[in-house]
């Protein structure tokens, strides 16, 4: 099979296209040939080694993590599935998304509906899952205020509606280009940049983090005593605050509620920008640019 990958880490040089043997799922898992894989943040930070100590990769390793496609084989001891069904889910270790095909553990893989598009489906298992179990972790109540700090990415926006259907009131801080697309899914815009606290001009319930760094230190000092804080992007940092990172439900019951999220319309995922496989990277490319409204995805055969 073709698979989209790097070699060592390092910057965009080090991608390249790979010749791989289709794997035999094991026990507890699927092979599923991939339709839809969905790019994230993490991607090109696993692959830059700002993941290394915290995720292990076998190097050449394939892009990816989340993707929805077509069972073809079924290993040992894997109950509720069969050849043909259509699925999404967040792929097994050792196994990535940018590829013909890919190994999925059962266990964390749902059944996708026929009314959500596989592009869609393989939006939800990352940053939609990143998004809905990050808003639970903060424990916020109706007419609470949250920020969101990178507002306008994938997981951002998802937070966004999230919070928006459970009456929470957001403020979205993103770049300029991003300020028609916040302000749609109901949040008050805040422009990025270093003094965008000033803008706020509130003191806020919770913080969803997804820049980390400065960002996060200079937003931590418009909020209330013994503020909630979840980081997708610096949990270490988080944690000084008595924050935490975001912990992650990757199951397929976690997956199928989103799912149903989608198809009732309290998501909506955007995908401005789909790529085919043989452009995975410059599909990544947009991602680590910091430039892409909503979600990215890679869409094979």
């Amino acid at each position: 099979m073709i698979a989209y990958g790097f070699s060592e880490y390092g910057g965009p040089e080090t991608e390249y296209f790979l010749d791989l043997p289709i794997a035999d799922p094991g026990q507890g898992q699927l092979l599923v040939a991939v339709h839809a894989a969905g790019v994230n943040p993490a991607d090109w930070k696993v692959r830059a080694g700002n993941r290394k100590d915290t995720l292990q990769t076998s190097l050449p390793a394939v892009l990816g993590r989340e993707v929805s496609g077509t069972v073809v084989q079924i290993g040992t001891h894997v109950d509720g599935f069969s050849v043909g069904d259509h699925v999404f889910g967040a792929t097994a270790a050792g196994h990535g998304g940018y590829a013909q095909y890919t190994v999925l553990n059962a266990v964390g893989t749902a059944q996708k509906p026929e009314s959500v598009s596989f592009a869609a489906a393989a939006t939800l298992p990352v940053a939609a899952g990143t998004a809905f179990d990050g808003l639970a972790a903060l424990g916020l109540s109706k007419e609470d205020t949250l920020l969101v700090l990178g507002a306008g990415g994938g997981v951002g926006s998802m937070v966004l509606q999230l919070a928006r259907a459970d009456g929470i009131s957001a403020i979205g801080v993103a770049s300029a280009a991003k300020q028609e697309w916040v302000e749609s899914l109901g949040a008050r815009f805040v422009q990025a940049g270093e003094n965008f606290v000033d803008s706020i001009a509130t003191d806020v319930d919770g913080i969803f983090d997804l820049v980390g760094g400065e960002t996060l230190r200079s937003a931590t000092t418009s909020t209330k005593p013994g503020c909630p804080i979840v980081s997708g992007a610096d949990p270490a940092l988080a944690g000084t605050f008595g924050g935490s990172g975001v912990v992650r439900d990757r199951t397929s019951a976690a997956f199928s509620r989103l799912a149903g999220l989608v198809e009732t319309g309290v998501l909506r995922p955007r995908l401005d920008h789909r790529f085919p496989l043989e452009k995975a990277g410059e599909a990544l490319a947009l991602v680590e640019s910091g430039h892409a409204l909503g979600k990215v995805v890679i869409e094979v055969g």
